[in-house]
């Protein structure tokens, strides 16, 4: 069949036409088992009856007027996102790209009130921030950068959880004005921050004016087991990012700040046609009552928990397993060579969604509403696809 659609994206051959909760299924009628949400995104699972009924009751009242006006709901999801994250204003748009694309600005206009005419941000090796040219700057994926160069200037790159690299960089350059960061990097390889390096980059930030932006676009709203990835180091952020599971498949983003960078857009510096209308805004309020209502954040550390704990027991002699890493129920585990194609096989073999990440490394963000049979399957299913059919056999197979 001939597709009209742009080869943006290397799909596979299945087409899923109905879900519910961590189950998908085909145009056959085949079931599969979803271990990535729609990265990250459907932390409380497919065709959730709340938000279906929310979605549908607001789409016959109104699904747009414009941000010429005030908005109902677009205040309420202001107001419960600053008071669940310790912020005091929010700016809403579509998506995660967007949100960083907020936070960038603010870091701009943060360094032109300091009086800085080339203001510099901080970001890091391997870290991912969005497509966009601006976020895709910032980001520390050179795969990914290019054939879009000439990037944007005004960003420092150093190694990731290396807080003498922040201490040289700082001695190096006086026009840093921010830093962006992800508490743990999800297409980097599910890498987590350690909370004393979390704590003394807010501490250096504090010492040189620094504003300290966490991109909590794939850890935010449970996924790690709490409400936000840098509540595990205990600091306050100044600008927080947030997408993906906020709207549990519907299009919504948030960049939050508190303090002077709460206060530095000016009407007309910053907009969104679409952002923040009444429908994506009512909707991800529903997904917070949900979350808060059935505590998804502490039920994804106990998942969490039992899913690297059954990983590491499961893949402890597999000879191609170079590392397990996770935190909450973000898990990453890496091989000893490419195998981009395990994504393929995982579906036809195990009927499994998975993604692999910088090549080597498999993913797992398994929805929060998960039990811990579907944990446990996850684990055994995946135990399978990587163990190798005889002891010469690789279970990796490298893309041609």
């Amino acid at each position: 069949m001939t597709s009209h659609l742009m080869q943006a994206y290397a799909r596979q051959p299945v087409s899923f036409v109905r879900g519910r909760g961590a189950r998908l299924w085909d145009e056959r009628g085949v079931e599969y088992l979803d271990a990535i949400a729609g990265i990250a995104v459907t932390g409380l699972g497919h065709a959730h009856p709340e938000i279906a009924a929310v979605v549908a009751e607001q789409a016959g009242m109104l699904l747009h007027t414009s941000n010429v006006f005030r908005i109902d709901w677009q205040e309420r999801l202001g107001e419960r996102l600053c008071a669940l994250a310790g912020m005091q204003g929010a700016f809403f748009c579509n998506s995660g790209a967007e949100a960083n694309e907020a936070a960038l600005k603010l870091a701009r206009l943060h360094g032109q009130r300091k009086r800085v005419a080339q203001p510099q941000i901080l970001v890091m090796e391997n870290g991912f921030h969005g497509r966009t040219i601006a976020t895709l700057s910032a980001t520390g994926n050179p795969a990914k950068q290019r054939g879009f160069e000439p990037l944007l200037p005004g960003f420092l790159r150093v190694p990731y959880n290396d807080i003498e690299a922040v201490r040289r960089a700082a001695e190096r350059s006086a026009d840093i004005v921010a830093v962006l960061i992800e508490p743990v990097q999800g297409e980097g390889g599910i890498r987590v921050a350690d909370a004393d390096y979390l704590r003394e980059l807010r501490a250096l930030c504090d010492r040189h004016g620094w504003l300290l932006m966490l991109d909590e676009i794939q850890t935010g709203l449970g996924r790690t087991g709490a409400w936000f990835g840098h509540r595990h180091a205990g600091i306050a952020p100044d600008v927080v990012t947030l997408a993906k599971a906020l709207g549990n498949g519907f299009p919504v983003g948030a960049c939050l700040a508190r303090g002077q960078a709460a206060e530095l857009f000016s009407p007309g510096q910053h907009g969104s046609t679409f952002g923040g209308n009444p429908l994506a805004c009512r909707v991800a309020c529903t997904v917070l009552d949900i979350m808060a209502r059935d505590d998804m954040p502490a039920r994804a550390a106990v998942l969490g928990d039992r899913l690297l704990a059954g990983l590491r027991q499961a893949l402890d002699e597999y000879p191609d397993v170079v590392a397990i890493r996770g935190l909450g129920l973000m898990a990453g585990i890496e091989l000893n060579r490419d195998c981009r194609a395990l994504v393929g096989r995982a579906l036809a073999e195990q009927r499994l969604l998975v993604t692999v990440t910088r090549d080597t490394t498999v993913r797992l963000l398994p929805p929060l509403i998960c039990d811990e049979a579907e944990i446990d399957d996850i684990v055994a299913r995946l135990a399978a696809l990587l163990k190798p059919s005889n002891p010469g056999e690789r279970p990796c197979i490298p893309n041609p």
